[in-house]
Formats: structure tokens, sequence, C-alpha cells
């Protein structure tokens, strides 16, 4: 084990738990204890294979050991005899298991509160309908909920709670509301006196790709909390380092603040690598593919047309009644984009009890283009995104369909500027909006360094 100040002026613990992970443990604030730390270093680590998906081509010899496995595998050393609020949802697996259950019949510790993001502790709420809170079967223990009243844990919600623990798959796009959660989770831990801990989890799309506009602080919302691009290329244990470090929200100077890392993840591996199994992060997003090209896609769903809701493969299709679905594949095919095909497709949106209930033109046949992705290692899905609201724009203003966009105030709050509407407006090709934004995607992957944990 090695301690050494990091660049960020915070004390970094690494313990190599295996010979795979040189980088277990990050603490920023504390050392982990000897006990801690021998329990990491001889505990057997249990990752069972399963399903992957497929667009797997490589995949490691053993799977990526996520944070919640590394802490299950120490006997919870970290936790021990503490008081634990877990702020999670379904994608909080260790193995087969969910975390909350292991942490329900740990002996050393006791769990006392469970906080549930958007779509609720089991992920079955849509997009942006409130979630309820109330008491889970299976451990006994209360489940408040951060999407209703309030959306950051009250005082009296951590009442008995000794330590906040963070353990949700996110799936690295600004505007996907998780990592909101986490930060204003931060918050009310710092302001209760509590540590924080995240326990990591892969960022499906990996960690090189950065792209997109940097939020502008007066467009600060739920959907985008941060000065960070829309993909920003980091894990939720990354950016809980820098939110805390580059001070992006008020009152966690005196934050305790550390992430358990995993294992065997670099920054070059998408989902389809790690040899993990993918969980529903929610209702939209059932697999890997939808997770892909949800940064490019989600924006397009903020036009007047359907992004695929309504059907097996949201984000995968778009389409409206206006629009000529053959000549806009024949256009995109045209721009010879890295790791994606468009291929016309018509379909019809239908209500689906608990995912989308009310689909935009529910029941309607569309003519519409699917997305298919052919090389998930090369496919760029912001820049995809772009390309395919230019063309949707374009054919929007043929046609005397406007305004394209119901509701601007969403559509500059998920852009994170409104340069991206005037610049459609003015007729902007991708390639002009993508270079638009390169110069802040540089001086943010300068920025972001030290706030790094993994190679």
């Amino acid at each position: 084990m090695r301690i050494h100040p990091s660049q960020t002026q915070d004390n970094v613990a690494y313990a190599a738990t295996l010979p795979q992970c040189s980088r277990a443990i990050e603490a920023p604030d504390r050392a982990l204890t000897r006990r801690a730390v021998f329990a990491f270093l001889v505990a057997p680590l249990c990752v069972p294979v399963m399903t992957r998906s497929s667009l797997t081509q490589t995949a490691l010899p053993q799977p990526v050991a996520v944070g919640a496995e590394v802490l299950a595998a120490s006997g919870f050393a970290a936790l021990a005899g503490k008081r634990v609020g877990l702020i999670t949802n379904q994608t909080g697996r260790v193995g087969a298991e969910h975390l909350a259950d292991l942490l329900r019949r740990a002996p050393n510790l006791r769990l006392t509160a469970i906080f549930s993001p958007e779509h609720g502790f089991r992920g079955q709420a849509e997009a942006g309908a409130n979630v309820r809170s109330g008491i889970d079967v299976k451990t006994g223990v209360p489940i408040h909920s951060l999407y209703g009243a309030t959306r950051k844990p009250t005082p009296a919600m951590l009442h008995n709670v000794d330590v906040l623990v963070f353990d949700i798959q996110d799936v690295g796009a600004r505007f996907y509301t998780y990592i909101s959660t986490m930060g204003l989770a931060m918050q009310a831990a710092a302001s209760a006196r509590i540590p924080f801990l995240v326990l990591d989890r892969p960022n499906p799309l990996g960690g090189e790709y950065v792209s997109g506009f940097v939020l502008e602080p007066p467009l600060r919302s739920f959907v985008g909390e941060y000065p960070i691009p829309i993909v920003h290329g980091l894990t939720v244990g990354e950016l809980a380092r820098m939110i805390r470090s580059e001070k992006w929200l008020g009152g966690l100077d005196a934050l305790e603040l550390s992430v358990v890392a995993m294992q065997r993840w670099r920054r070059s591996m998408r989902w389809h690598v790690t040899g993990r199994a993918w969980v529903a992060t929610s209702p939209n997003i059932p697999s890997f593919e939808a997770a892909l090209v949800y940064p490019g896609m989600g924006l397009v769903g903020e036009a007047h047309v359907s992004e695929g809701r309504g059907t097996p493969t949201p984000f995968s299709l778009f389409g409206a009644p206006w629009m000529d679905g053959p000549r806009l594949a024949v256009r995109l095919n045209a721009l010879d984009l890295p790791g994606v095909t468009f291929a016309q497709e018509a379909f019809t949106p239908r209500s689906i009890p608990g995912v989308a209930v009310h689909p935009r033109f529910v029941g309607t046949t569309l003519s519409g283009v699917r997305v298919a992705v052919r090389d998930a290692v090369r496919v760029e899905p912001l820049e995809v995104g772009i390309n395919v609201l230019v063309a949707i724009a374009e054919e929007a203003r043929a046609k005397g369909i406007a305004p394209l966009f119901a509701n601007l105030k969403m559509l500059h709050a998920v852009a994170g500027t409104r340069r991206l509407n005037d610049m459609l407006l003015a007729g902007s090709d991708g390639a002009t909006i993508i270079a638009a934004w390169q110069s802040e995607v540089a001086q943010f992957k300068k920025q972001r360094t030290p706030h790094l944990i993994y190679d």
C-alpha cells in the first residue's frame, strides 16, 4: 500500500487488493485502517460471469470488478460498526444479489436507510415521474425518495446514519440525473458531518471519449448541475472527486469523501468489453446499445419527433408523421459516420406501462430511421445525434414544421447552451456544430486530469 498526496491536495490511499488492480481503494480524505487494508488484501473476490452485451468483441478474461464487489469481498470492513445509508437503485448489484440485501445481512454494520433516485429503488418509474418513499419489503429498511418532495436527503432522513454510500450505475451523459442526485447527497452528508463513500462503476462510454458543449452556468438545473461536457468520460467516483475539489457545489470543503475503486477497468473500455451484464439503468435504457446512443439520441428526443419510446428499442429509432425516413437514411449514410449505419424503418409507438405510458405519437405509424451500431468502439454517439438533429431540422424547415422544439427551455438545459438551437436555426451543418465545442472540451480534459483514478 502506498499513500501520497495527489494533485488535488487530498490524501490518496491505494490498496492493491488483487494483482490485477493497482488502485482498489481511493480515499481522498483519509487513509484506510490497517485492518481494512488487510481485509481487502486477503479477501477472495467472487464475480460471476453473466450474460454479456451482444456488442461484445474482445471481453476481458475476468470481468471488471465494481466497487461494491471490492467492498463486499472485504467483509464491508470500511463500514464496520456503522449505521449505513445507501443511495442506490436496481443497478446496485453484487453478483446475483443486491447490495442492500448483503448489507442488511452483514453482522458488522446496520443498514438503516435506503435512498432512491429518479425511477425509484427498483427502477420502475418513468422519466420525470415522482418517486414515493416507503419500506423495502425484502429488507424492512425505510426507503426515502430523492425524486419527489425533495431531491436531497434531509436532516431527518439522516438522523440515524453514520455514513452515506452511493452505488448507482450511471450512463456517462451529463443530463442523466443520477450524478445530480450524487452531488446533492454529498452536500447533505457534509452538512450532517458524515462521510460519503462512492462505490465506483464503469462509465459505459469509456473514459477517453469526451464530447459536447460544456454547461453554461445560467442553464444549471437538475439535468445539468456541473460545468462539464455532455459526455464527460468520468466514472461517478472521479466525478465526485472533481465536484468537491473544483467547488462546483457549496459546502463540501469539510466533506470526508472516499471512493472504492474498480479492479481491471481502464479508460479505453466501453461496456461491451467489461465482461459485465447490463442491468437496465432506467426503463428506457434497457441495454448497453440504448445507453451507447443515448447522449445523442437523447438530444434528438427534445425535437417534435419520436426517439423510439414506446418501442422495444428506445433511442435506436426516430421518426415522425411528416418525416421521409428513406430519404433521411440515405442522407445520413452518405456522411459515413464511424461505427454506425442508418436504415429506413416504419414503427408505431405503443403505450408500455411503467416504461412509456404516453409516448409521443402513440398509436401512429411513423416513417422513421433506425440507428444501427456496427462498431461500439468507433461510434461517437453525440456526433451521431447532432447530425440526426441537423437532418431533421432541415426537413422540418422544408415542410413548414414549426416549432421543431416545443420546449426550448428544456432543450437549452439538456444541451447546456443556447448555441445549439441558434446554430440549427441558422442552418449550420453537423461538422460546424461539433467544431464549436472542441476548444472547451480540450480545456475540460486538462482540468479533469488531477481527479482521474484510472489509466
